[in-house]
């Protein structure tokens, strides 16, 4: 799934102002370059002159800082690499450590966007990418687990 879709959905899901968006992005690594403006661009429609992609590493540190903000930070452990490459699958992850979801809540979330996952299918996607039972999380599986996060969130 494009990384400015995803933003879009969490910013929309949680009702974050572009300021908050900077904020939590910034809870990951305060010195990460990204400013207002930044997200403007991200926020765009592709069609804009002034759309700006959201790259891998701004999305990673949105996410990290997104399970910062909703869990707070732990003290006790030192701090997470941040991702090279965000798919599909890290999304899905940093979703459900965020939103701190169990095997259940993740049924009943993809239950919601009316995309019922079984048990097995939703385990592959958790799996270490070297696992013979791995399985990718394709676009249409995110942007229903996105949907029913949101029905899920905003009571909708």
């Amino acid at each position: 799934m494009i990384n400015n879709d995803v933003l879009r959905s969490i910013r929309y899901m949680l009702d974050l102002s572009d300021i908050k968006v900077v904020e939590i992005t910034k809870l990951a690594d305060p010195e990460f370059p990204i400013e207002k403006a930044d997200v403007l661009a991200f926020l765009r429609r592709e069609d804009d002159p002034e759309y700006a992609e959201c790259s891998s590493r701004v999305l990673a540190h949105f996410l990290d800082g997104l399970v910062i903000y909703l869990r707070g930070r732990d003290e006790s452990l030192p701090p997470r690499p941040v991702e090279k490459r965000v798919t599909n699958n890290v999304v899905l992850k940093k979703l459900r450590v965020a939103f701190e979801m169990k095997d259940t809540d993740m049924h009943e979330t993809f239950a919601a966007a009316g995309f019922p996952v079984s048990k097995p299918e939703l385990t592959a996607l958790f799996r270490q990418s070297t696992h013979k039972n791995f399985r990718l999380c394709g676009d249409q599986m995110l942007r229903n687990f996105l949907k029913g996060l949101t029905l899920r969130v905003r009571g909708g």
